[in-house]
């Protein structure tokens, strides 16, 4: 259960990371490639093309990376030893 809400975790915050990164990197081609803004059409191609793509990748990648860490941490800790506490 745990890896499962650390993956929907990660879904929700790989979304949100990588619709910022796609808006960004949509302003950059607008300003690199000087598309055109005749009735918003670098607005629209911002927000309805970039943004969207850097939203999935991003979700993708967050939830991939949060279930591996997720997975990763249940198998340390059931190899995990008990600590033995010294008697005085």
């Amino acid at each position: 259960m745990k890896i499962a809400l650390l993956a929907l975790l990660g879904l929700a915050l790989g979304a949100l990371g990588g619709a910022a990164l796609g808006i960004g990197a949509g302003l950059a081609w607008v300003e690199i490639f000087k598309t055109t803004s005749f009735e918003g059409y670098s607005g629209m191609l911002v927000f309805f093309t970039f943004m969207p793509l850097g939203a999935a990748i991003g979700a993708i990648a967050g939830a991939l990376l949060f279930a591996f860490i997720a997975i990763r941490d249940a198998e340390i800790a059931i190899e995990r030893e008990p600590v033995r506490h010294h008697d005085r």
